[in-house]
């Protein structure tokens, strides 16, 4: 059945018009060879053809028959973007108007002589003639037979207004065009998208092979539901860092879009944009209420145990305790906060959401007000990060958003499960318990025994030891005392010609260097002794002083018989080591490495119950391997 399609379709969407709605047909479709699964399309409107890229939210048209070769399309959303040269339509939304059909016409490649050839005339009137048909009808018949198929909006193409007054217009004068978020691809010249800011991250300094550097970025969604991180560097950070707050609605244009990192990006997209020196980001002073504040996709507590480490994920729950702010020292020697709460939902499980930094003392202070008055909040929890080092538990980053009591229905229909029968549910946690319940003891000889360490992944385990021997020779080590972003670089350092310290790292000098502790001790239980590592912290928990008080008193004052005595005192005392055994290799020889990870003082009660748990699993599976009878020779 012939089919009227849109006369000069081609030729005025590339002159510029997105807003004609064309009818055209499908001669071709060929998936394109790539790390993302996209189609290009050859598009015809009976006259000329041109090369098209389909939209990736559109592939499933492509996989389930919808539109085929020969299927007749009125294009709905579509822009038109020079690659290489060569101008390429990017189809955002079609609409199927004959699923199949003949070829109509006898099309030919668009060339740039057709731009004039085929552009209308001023007045907007097209007096293009089709060519006669390909298809045996008899002509006296033809009328009749043919049924023309009228676009939803056709009107005759004319420049948009925007133009007019301008005359010629030069390349990329004109204004880009908002489109959705998920519209974006790399395949796209100029773009602008409209969103809220929904999270912003801090701002991060670094060093690398480069130089010194720095970086922030945030993250936006649009009214569309399409969500994508923003990435800025060193001076574009200077345009940008204060200009972005939570919460805003910019209109944002004019960068790169580079494939996400989904290591650190959890956002739905498989894209993310990086802004350069001539993008532009303009506030939008009305408020648009079609754009959300914010958006969940929320886990239940008992899914997180499946998940993998470091997944990000949006979590709501009930707070059941909130445990005080207290100092922790990280392993780059910065000093932060550290908070822990419990929260429980309705598949009857619970779990620690360890808060990090200012949100101890902000949200985290809060909540703790709150429970302490008898209260149990809603908290959802925006971008958190699952870790599994003990249990499975919920972590804040820098991008993590809090929310207490929102208003939604995801928090009123857990507010009204917990009032009803949810706060006399007993949670099951999910999170390792502090003491002797799921801590994974071990000895000395099991380490060696059990292959501990040679596996993919280190093995976390403490073992009940005594220290019977430090070396004291090279007990620590000079250290750099810069930080380079948010970590101290604490690589060892020299004396340079003069009386300075030099760092090859940073390539600086300085008047005073860190001292750090690198311990080798070893320690010993019922089943034999290891050597262990210790490095700064650990270290001082060891000995009980900074590193420097310890090198100032054997090197600088020179003083053995104190040092000896301290040393001495350190010894022979009965503690719990927590370690971290992983095979490493030194020059071609594999190593078990054992490190210390964490010092304690035995507890002797939670000690007791660990070892009347281990006699009742000892004789559980003694009964499993010998049978009933052995219940009867040793009665419990």
């Amino acid at each position: 059945m012939p089919v009227n399609l849109s006369s000069n379709g081609i030729p005025a969407i590339l002159a510029g018009d997105m807003n004609s709605k064309p009818l055209l047909q499908i001669l071709d479709i060929k998936p394109i060879n790539s790390s993302q699964e996209r189609y290009r399309l050859i598009l015809s409107d009976s006259v000329l053809t041109q090369q098209t890229m389909l939209a990736t939210q559109l592939n499933d048209r492509v996989k389930n028959g919808a539109v085929r070769v020969g299927s007749v399309v009125q294009l709905i959303e579509y822009i038109c973007s020079t690659i290489q040269n060569r101008k390429i339509i990017v189809v955002l939304n079609m609409e199927t108007i004959i699923p199949e059909c003949e070829i109509i016409g006898n099309p030919k490649m668009f060339t740039e002589s057709d731009t004039i050839s085929h552009n209308p005339p001023p007045n907007g009137i097209s007096h293009h003639t089709p060519p006669p048909s390909n298809h045996r009808l008899n002509p006296t018949n033809t009328t009749n037979n043919i049924q023309t198929f009228r676009p939803t909006v056709q009107p005759p193409y004319q420049p948009p207004p925007i133009y007019k007054p301008h005359g010629a217009i030069t390349k990329n004068e004109a204004p880009p065009r908002i489109i959705p978020i998920t519209a974006l691809n790399p395949y796209q010249g100029r773009w602008a998208i409209k969103a809220r800011v929904t999270a912003k991250g801090d701002l991060r300094r670094y060093n690398n092979a480069k130089g010194d550097g720095k970086v922030f970025s945030f993250d936006l969604l649009d009214s569309d539901s399409g969500e994508i991180r923003v990435t800025c560097f060193n001076s574009v950070v200077d345009r940008f860092y204060d200009t972005i707050e939570v919460g805003k609605v910019y209109i944002i244009s004019k960068g790169s879009l580079k494939p996400a990192k989904k290591n650190f990006n959890h956002l739905n997209n498989e894209w993310e944009i990086f802004l350069e020196s001539s993008s532009t980001i303009d506030l939008c002073t009305d408020e648009d209420s079609s754009i959300p504040q914010q958006q969940f996709s929320f886990k239940l507590i008992s899914e997180i145990e499946t998940l993998e480490n470091n997944s990000i994920i949006d979590i709501i729950g009930i707070v059941t305790s909130v445990n005080p702010s207290v100092p922790i020292l990280r392993k780059n020697g910065m000093e932060t906060q550290r908070r822990i709460l419990t929260l429980k939902d309705q598949s009857s499980f619970s779990v620690e959401l360890t808060l990090w930094g200012d949100f101890c003392n902000r949200e985290g202070q809060t909540l703790q007000e709150l429970v302490n008055s008898g209260l149990t909040p809603v908290l959802a929890v925006k971008s958190g990060k699952v870790n599994d080092f003990t249990g499975k538990t919920i972590g804040t980053l820098s991008s993590t958003q809090l929310f207490i009591d929102p208003e939604s229905s995801e928090a009123d229909n857990l507010r009204s499960w917990f009032n009803t029968r949810g706060k006399n549910v007993i949670s099951q946690s999910i999170s390792r318990e502090t003491g002797s319940k799921t801590e994974t003891r071990k000895t000395v000889s099991q380490i060696k025994d059990e292959g501990l360490g040679r596996s993919e992944k280190p093995d976390w385990v403490s073992i009940k030891a005594t220290l019977i021997f430090i070396k004291t020779d090279n007990f620590c080590y000079t250290a750099c005392p810069l930080t380079i972003g948010d970590r101290k670089c604490s690589r060892k350092v020299t004396k340079s010609g003069g009386l300075k310290w030099q760092c090859d790292r940073c390539n600086k000098e300085f008047e005073e260097c860190d001292y750090r502790y690198l311990l080798q001790c070893q320690i010993q239980d019922h089943t034999g002794l290891t050597w262990v590592t210790a490095f700064q912290e650990c270290g001082e928990e060891i000995l009980g002083c900074p590193a420097k008080e310890l090198y100032v008193m054997k090197y600088e004052e020179q003083d053995d018989e104190r040092f000896g005595e301290l040393i001495k005192s350190r010894l022979f005392a009965e503690v719990v080591f927590k370690l971290k055994i992983k095979e490493e290799v030194y020059g071609e020889e594999q190593r078990v490495k054992i490190t210390v990870v964490k010092v304690d003082k035995v507890d002797y009660g939670s000690n007791t119950k660990l070892l009347l748990d281990s006699i009742k699993m000892k004789r559980y599976f003694q009964f499993e391997r010998e049978g009933p009878d052995v219940t009867a020779q040793h009665p419990p």
